[in-house]
């Protein structure tokens, strides 16, 4: 147990006071509200702020109590930052246990949903082994990599209204898909998953003024994990000339905690060098990659019903990406477009340089040509109903803090023509 909090920390936990991430969940019977995560416990924002936890800065109304992170956020980093300092303040600080012990309650006793209103979805496509994967499969006699995609941080708008929370259930898209050489409607059959981080917009842009990324500080809060379902069959008939719809857009899991840049600082680190270099407002006066390992666990049905503990199919690491979250940012905003806080950029498929490190199924099966191995003896190219996909990443360890994002897992239902 960590001794420098007077809330019990686990050893290892991975969210110790070195994190403190953010997110909305409520209480058997309560309406939603913002808690901080500490160990395996959260603390009531709402509740510590009526106590004067806050006292000294200057929130806005209800941003602790209307079931939404997006208020919090609009306030900008040197708020963010106050807040960070008195809740490591008042955690560490043991004259405050018997006035705030009534404020925490376990984490396993909250409900919790998505951490903020998403406005604007922008999926991008940064990483540049999943890029030349992918481009390998659909074009082995060319250039995996088309001529732009060195030039900027390719992406495409989707769908907000269909992100859903850890634990939902993700039932299987149905669309028109190549069978026996024809168009037909009808479910999937080539469900994959895409791990991903999710960058979180805090403090909005205006319309008409393009943020560069060397001020992308100054906007955006912190990460989280994403899982954008892809239903691969259906989104290579539609995707040409116009790129990804449907097969994208049936549902995006988001993780509930959110994780500050503030406290991710000590593990920023220099991203891959970009040849050719970039356009003046892609430029970077700081490094903008972050050491995050990421993994994806499945779990079928049987194994599920066996007592078998879900399967690790993937792990890599974020700070292989070629386009870093400011860079993504200035893209959204080059043509003046604006941004408001709570607006998600998803960071598209973290894969690595191995094999194992894929973060898609479609790379990791390639294509289906070398199915995956599960301890319950069966095989996956892509998804089966029953499946359960979890995604986790954390910073850190190694004999120091462990700075977690948490997990998000979805769980695979059939269509409704299915049954």
């Amino acid at each position: 147990m960590s001794e420098r909090t007077w809330v019990p920390v686990p050893e290892g936990s991975p969210f110790p006071v070195e994190n403190l991430p953010l997110g909305i969940g409520a209480r058997s019977g309560g309406r939603p509200t913002a808690w901080v995560a500490i160990g395996d416990d959260a603390v009531d924002l709402a509740a510590i702020d009526a106590l004067g936890a806050f006292v000294d800065i200057e929130l806005p109304d209800r941003c602790w109590s209307s079931g939404r992170l997006n208020e919090f956020l609009a306030a900008g980093p040197a708020v963010w930052s106050m807040v960070r300092a008195a809740l490591g303040d008042l955690l560490t600080d043991r004259a405050a246990a018997d006035r705030l012990a009534r404020a925490i309650v376990s984490r396993a006793d909250l409900v919790m949903g998505l951490p903020v209103a998403v406005g604007d979805f922008v999926d991008f496509y940064s990483s540049i082994h999943h890029a030349t994967n992918v481009g390998r499969i659909f074009r082995p006699d060319a250039e995996p990599l088309l001529p732009n995609w060195r030039h900027l941080p390719v992406g495409y708008h989707g769908r907000s209204g269909t992100i859903v929370a850890d634990g939902a259930e993700i039932r299987r898209p149905a669309g028109l898909r190549m069978v026996d050489g024809e168009p037909l409607y009808g479910p999937s059959r080539r469900l994959d998953i895409e791990l991903e981080v999710g960058t979180i917009v805090g403090v909005g842009s205006d319309l008409g003024r393009p943020v560069t990324a060397d001020r992308a500080g100054d906007h955006l809060y912190g990460l989280c994990l994403v899982n954008d379902w892809s239903a691969r069959d259906i989104q290579a008939f539609e995707y040409q000339p116009l790129g990804p719809f449907l097969g994208k857009s049936f549902a995006t899991s988001v993780s509930p905690w959110l994780v500050s840049f503030e406290a991710l600082e000590p593990y920023r680190t220099t991203p891959p060098v970009q040849k050719p270099p970039v356009a003046d407002h892609l430029r970077l006066d700081e490094p903008w990659a972050f050491d995050v390992t990421l993994e994806v666990l499945l779990q079928t049905s049987d194994m599920r019903a066996r007592g078998q503990a879900a399967a690790t199919i993937s792990r890599t690491c974020f700070a292989d990406m070629y386009w870093t979250p400011a860079q993504q940012f200035a893209h959204v905003t080059a043509n003046g477009a604006s941004s408001r806080p709570g607006d998600l950029l998803g960071s598209g498929t973290v894969s690595g340089p191995e094999r194992g490190s894929e973060g898609s199924l479609i790379e990791l099966t390639w294509n289906g040509e070398r199915p995956i191995e599960l301890p319950d003896g069966s095989t996956r190219t892509f998804l089966v109903d029953g499946d359960r996909v979890t995604l986790r990443g954390w910073a850190g360890g190694d004999g120091g803090p462990r700075l977690g994002l948490g997990e998000v897992t979805g769980t695979v239902v059939p269509n409704e023509e299915e049954r």
